[in-house]
């Protein structure tokens, strides 16, 4: 390259202030190769980008740098800007001179000279610079949802109600999640069930949605805009086609007394079931690992008694292979394990008992029919202590981080309780009160005003039983440390939301990244906070983190519209700043020696093995092969190569070392 224009930018004061912006277009424009230079006080303003489009275009300029803020503010500005003068994109290059300059060093000369280094660099760097081509790749238009809770739910109905095909699995036989246990809803008390029913009938009625109830994802291939996933569908011992859910088979059932997943333990339920009166689909599925025909090798009850033939035994798992272009990861959350608890006699005593499990007591649909009643005799207690925080915001029990809801569902239960025991009186210990959302703090305010509800600054520290009563020892930091000991007739623990089991694995078939608890990891908590490092993949709900229904929903509704913006297109165009690995031509020769320590480097397995062949068909070597449809451009394969037979497209070896070279040679 010959022609480089060299574009410095003001940017207001924010440069200008510390860094002479004449000096550095004047020194720059003494470079060599470099036939224009200039400054202006905004470059990236409208008028500046038509000073660069101009100058493109009257001195025939084949290279640009501009000297201005941070590539992640303006690099697309000013590639559009070249590119519609004519100029390849690519060949345009950003010097960051306030991030890297102004904003860290004291006005003076020595700010300036950097500043004129950096633009040296960058002039050095594009005469190495080649165009590139962005790479185009076709999209199919259809959506993967991994969990049906309300984030699943309100993510399929979202992207279906654009006119795109959605497939939504659930591993469980209905959709709906923890928000179909809940009995009321912070901060307005409106009925959970109220709410989220109609959306679920919504889902399986939609045309564009795909339902799949007792399914699994298998395996995940591909890459965005043409992903194949594996799902497998278990076996329900049920034809759902035949199926009338008329219910005969699960009153006949005599294996009556396993209990309720649905509610929490609590309630008991019989081999063949269905999880709750209004799932969805209300179609039973036998428990393999309970129904006596499984265990023993007879009953067969339920056949017997299905009026339309329902029942198959020997109906096995069916896989099925999807092509889709997205997928939105929904999975939830789980409640902390009760083995984290032996100071508070979880599992000793039948009245200790977690947040989940007093839902199921509150709820119309419960093992109670809604009324608060004691699990050990059935008896309503008069004296209840709720215990915020167990286990959350606790490093000794391995989870050092705020679970976000259990403020709130702290207070609801104390509302609830009053509501509902006339007269009882109830207990809340916490540690400090979190109640971050519309109208959340009004909410706690009104729990702790209750009559009969009194919140108790402080941890407890025992929880034992004496005389047919639960004691609970704690203080009241509030009162100077003092102890209080309450004769309880109940205990509920606010337990710590944490990561599903088995959360692990699924990121790891999908190639997705989780933090150290286990909750999927978003590639940026602001600017990216529904997207992973995969592309194509995105996230909603508290499979990521703790999160209350509105910041659920309100996701799930961010993840669709990155979707339906991916599926709306035709051809997915993406930037071309991917690995590559070397090709002489012709013949196609390769320094690649085939060792594939990058294969195995790679994070986005974007690394393939190519045959390279004579012209007889004869193999010749087997070479690394990267798919830039996968790649991300970290330059991790770089770095391993011990060949150094791939390079970075807009970051080559040569691109490199005549930046450095440019800084060395002052």
């Amino acid at each position: 390259m010959s022609k480089i224009g060299v574009f410095i930018c003001h940017c207001g004061e924010n440069i200008s202030a510390t860094v002479d912006c004449e000096k550095v277009a004047d020194a720059a424009g003494k470079l060599d190769g470099v036939a224009y230079a200039m400054d202006y006080k905004y470059m990236c303003s409208d008028p500046g980008q038509t000073l660069i489009k101009q100058a493109i275009k009257e001195h025939q300029l084949d290279g640009v740098v501009v000297a201005a803020c941070s590539p992640r503010m303006h690099e697309p500005t000013f590639r559009r800007a070249c590119s519609e003068a004519g100029l390849n994109p690519y060949l345009c290059e950003i010097a960051n001179i306030r991030e890297h300059c102004s904003w860290v060093h004291e006005k003076g000369e020595a700010t300036t000279q950097k500043a004129i280094d950096l633009v040296k660099g960058l002039v050095e760097k594009v005469k190495q610079s080649k165009p590139l081509s962005s790479i185009k790749v076709p999209i199919t238009k259809k959506a993967l949802v991994i969990g049906g809770g309300i984030a699943g739910i309100q993510t399929s109905l979202d992207i279906a109600n654009c006119g795109h095909q959605v497939i939504l699995i659930e591993k469980e036989p209905s959709i709906g999640g923890h928000m179909s246990q809940l009995s009321e809803t912070f901060p307005t008390l409106d009925c959970s069930q109220c709410i989220l029913t109609p959306r679920m009938v919504e889902v399986v009625q939609h045309p564009n949605i795909t339902l799949y109830t007792y399914a699994e994802l298998e395996h995940l291939d591909g890459f965005i805009g043409n992903f194949k996933a594996t799902i497998r569908l278990k076996a329900k011992s049920v034809d759902e086609k035949k199926c009338t859910g008329c219910g005969q088979c699960t009153t006949k059932c005599p294996t009556k007394k396993i209990p309720s997943e649905f509610n929490a333990g609590l309630g008991l339920r019989t081999a063949i079931y269905v999880p709750f009166p209004q799932a969805v689909p209300n179609k039973p599925v036998i428990d393999k690992n309970h129904c006596s025909y499984y265990t023993k090798g007879k009953c067969r009850v339920c056949e017997k008694v299905c009026p339309t033939g329902a029942i198959t035994f020997d109906q096995e798992d069916t896989i099925l292979t999807e092509e889709i272009g997205a997928v939105v990861v929904t999975t939830g959350f789980n409640v902390l394990s009760t083995s984290y608890f032996p100071e508070y006699g979880y599992g000793k005593y039948k009245d200790v008992i977690t947040g989940l499990q007093f839902e199921r007591l509150a709820s119309a649909s419960g093992p109670t029919l809604g009324e608060i009643r004691r699990p050990s005799d059935g008896k309503v207690p008069q004296k209840i202590v709720f215990i915020a925080c167990a286990g959350s915001r606790d490093p000794a029990k391995g989870i050092a981080y705020c679970s976000k809801i259990c403020c709130m569902y702290t207070a609801k239960h104390a509302m609830l309780y009053q509501h509902k025991v006339h007269g009882g009186e109830s207990y809340v210990f916490y540690m400090d009160i979190r109640a971050g959302g519309k109208n959340y703090e009004e909410f706690v305010r009104r729990a702790i005003e209750e009559d009969g509800v009194r919140y108790v600054r402080g941890r407890v520290a025992r929880v034992y039983e004496k005389e047919g009563k639960l004691i609970v020892k704690g203080v009241d930091t509030l009162l100077g440390a003092t102890p209080v000991e309450i004769e309880a007739d109940m205990v509920v623990l606010a337990t710590a939301g944490v990561a599903n089991k088995g959360a692990e694995e699924l990121a790891q078939k999908m190639h997705i990244s989780y933090d150290p608890y286990r909750f999927f990891a978003e590639v940026h908590p602001k600017l990216k906070p529904v997207e992973t490092n995969t592309a194509g993949i995105f996230l909603a709900g508290a499979c990521q983190a703790p999160k209350d229904i509105p910041e659920t929903v309100g996701m799930a509704s961010g993840a669709a519209v990155k979707v339906v913006g991916l599926l709306s297109q035709d051809q997915l165009v993406r930037e071309p700043l991917v690995a590559v690995v070397n090709r002489t031509a012709p013949p196609l020769v390769s320094t690649c020696v085939g060792c594939f320590m990058c294969q195995t480097a790679c994070p986005y397995q974007a690394i393939g093995r190519e045959e390279i062949k004579d012209r007889s068909g004869k193999v010749l070597k087997t070479v690394a092969a990267v798919n830039p449809s996968l790649c991300q451009g970290c330059g991790t394969c770089v770095s391993f190569c011990r060949s150094k037979s791939i390079d970075l497209q807009g970051y080559s070896n040569e691109q490199m070392y005549a930046q450095v070279m440019a800084l060395l040679n002052n």
